[in-house]
């Protein structure tokens, strides 16, 4: 579309899915003069997602109609990254836009960094901007740093903040993820006395080849979470009877591969207090699928 030009009142409204990832590892190298910390992670993408509706308005106003709870509408990732587009774009096209949210709020499974991402995606398609991929992620980047992966559309290794992405073949495997009902504050994790805040630095290459999750594959932020979190102290250690549990980002969600019968026996036993979720890893993302991108 040209920046300024009308929107289509014939434009197809899309319904898009918005997964979730998880941290297979995240390393923690250092503290930034900014105040953030330069990360290490590998982020798989797994099936399990929101989805978002989205249908053309020729009003310019972008209405979310979904709403959650302790979030403002025009503090929801959702319509920040619609309005960015917008900016970014010149385009004169609204949106309605509905979310079902079925990710849990806080998990660390990265929900609301995905739905901006969708959102863009998106939205790119039903107003027919045809930025590209490339300009798509660094708007992304300015809603979040995670944000530009799940534009990206693969599973993928990170350095930095979590920007700079390297696309990753990881083994699609079932996992059993678990929310066990408590919210985490990131702030308070990153601002702990225990948080480990100087791991060495490794290749991707040695992330990638003979990695144990006791080594390489851990989550640096892990103990600091368990000590202020008896809930997700709970949650791993009844997940690891299992197979190797661990947390995902901050959390609160933990998470572990297993087959898949040893996955529905882990969903039978769960406590009926915290949210379960059987979901299978995928390198490519089911937004790009649904697109046909790539």
């Amino acid at each position: 579309m040209t920046p300024g030009k009308e929107p289509s009142a014939g434009a197809t409204p899309l319904s898009l899915p918005a997964p979730a990832k998880l941290n297979r590892l995240l390393r923690i190298t250092g503290r930034r003069d900014d105040g953030y910390h330069d990360l290490q992670t590998l982020f798989q993408l797994l099936d399990l997602a929101d989805t978002l509706h989205f249908s053309p308005r020729e009003d310019g106003r972008i209405a979310l109609s979904s709403a959650l709870e302790d979030v403002a509408h025009d503090d929801n990732l959702v319509v920040k990254a619609a309005r960015r587009l917008q900016a970014a774009s010149g385009t004169r096209a609204g949106a309605n836009i509905v979310l079902d949210k079925r990710l849990p709020m806080g998990g660390g499974l990265g929900g609301g960094s995905s739905n901006a991402a969708t959102t863009l995606l998106g939205l790119d398609r039903l107003w027919g901007l045809a930025l590209g991929i490339d300009r798509l992620a660094e708007l992304g980047l300015e809603l979040g740093a995670d944000v530009p992966v799940f534009v990206r559309g693969h599973s993928a290794w990170a350095e930095g903040v979590g920007e700079r992405l390297s696309p990753v073949q990881l083994e699609e495997t079932p996992f059993v993820i678990v929310h066990p009902g408590v919210s985490v504050s990131t702030a308070a994790v990153f601002n702990h006395p225990g948080l480990t805040r100087h791991s060495l630095a490794i290749s991707m290459r040695h992330a990638l080849t003979g990695a144990t999750p006791d080594t390489v594959w851990r989550n640096d932020c892990e103990s600091s979470v368990r000590a202020l979190y008896p809930e997700v102290d709970r949650a791993i250690v009844w997940l690891s009877q299992y197979g190797p549990a661990m947390l995902t980002g901050t959390g609160a969600c933990v998470f572990c591969p297993l087959d898949d019968a040893l996955a529905d026996e882990a969903l039978r036993n769960a406590p009926s207090e915290w949210q379960v979720f059987k979901a299978r890893g995928c390198n490519r993302s089911p937004l790009h699928r649904t697109l046909r991108l790539d």
